[in-house]
């Protein structure tokens, strides 16, 4: 899993747009002296390179946005995985003999309150830490208490349905971590910057046959392309930023106050 706090896209994103604007002035400034020395040559071969780069910029946010958007969605299916997985597991507690049922269930209570508990703080690494730990700690002990109880049920259905429900509760676990540890190379992200602002320079080029510089359209193609960065960085990284699960986690805590008990609040 990969920490980093909102304010890592919002820098990342906030240079590209400073950038932009001093690219775009010195590569207006560098074409108003091509244009000057060499009027008919300043635009030879620059439509090409203009069009080359620019293709690669669009190629590129357009594969970095839709990867980011479907791995979004990978992660809230495997929310509501994980939700039926657990509710599955907590009814088929009921095949177990009567006595040891009430402790089985005080363990499933306390053990998705830490499994929510280490998403809702896991703008805090160590407590979110903590609290997966304290979950996995649980697991084990679910999991002893479990095949004790079934051991002292006649062999049959119990042990058929139960296992398997309680290894998919827990599986589910290291696919949702390993889901969120998932992300393009930082060397796309980098290069995304680049074309950005090299996009930024040959923009600028363009612009030198004006006889003035157009404001409006310099802070409005670099405040579009600085936004559209650091709206593909917070759909990479949910939960950091402004773009939460809060729908998928309702599901959670909504499994949580159907086990009855005292529960975590939920943010």
């Amino acid at each position: 899993m990969m920490w980093a706090p909102i304010w890592t896209a919002v820098v990342f994103a906030g240079g590209i747009f400073l950038g932009m604007i001093v690219l775009i002035e010195a590569g207006r400034r560098i074409g108003a002296r091509r244009y000057r020395e060499d009027h008919e040559g300043a635009d030879a071969g620059i439509t090409e390179v203009e069009s080359a780069v620019f293709a690669l910029l669009g190629l590129l946010i357009a594969f970095t946005f839709s990867g980011a958007a479907n791995r979004f969605d990978d992660r809230r299916k495997l929310v509501a995985l994980e939700v039926n997985a657990i509710g599955t597991a907590w009814l088929r507690i009921d095949l177990l003999p009567a006595d040891a049922q009430p402790g089985m269930r005080e363990l499933f209570r306390r053990y998705l309150d830490a499994r929510n508990e280490s998403y809702r703080r896991i703008r805090d690494r160590n407590a979110a830490l903590a609290e997966h730990a304290r979950a996995l700690s649980l697991q084990n002990r679910i999991w002893t208490e479990a095949m004790s109880a079934l051991r002292r049920t006649p062999p049959g259905s119990a042990e058929i349905l139960v296992v398997p429900a309680l290894n998919e509760m827990f599986d589910v676990v290291t696919t949702r971590r390993n889901a969120m540890s998932i992300h393009p190379p930082l060397v796309i992200f980098g290069m995304l910057g680049l074309l950005s602002l090299l996009s930024a320079a040959l923009a600028g080029y363009a612009m030198a046959e004006g006889k003035s510089r157009s404001w409006l359209h310099v802070l409005g193609f670099a405040f579009v392309l600085s936004v559209t960065v650091y709206v593909i960085l917070d759909v990479e990284y949910p939960r950091l930023g402004l773009i939460r699960m809060d729908d998928s986690d309702q599901l959670m805590h909504q499994l949580r106050q159907g086990m009855g008990g005292e529960a975590a609040p939920a943010d």
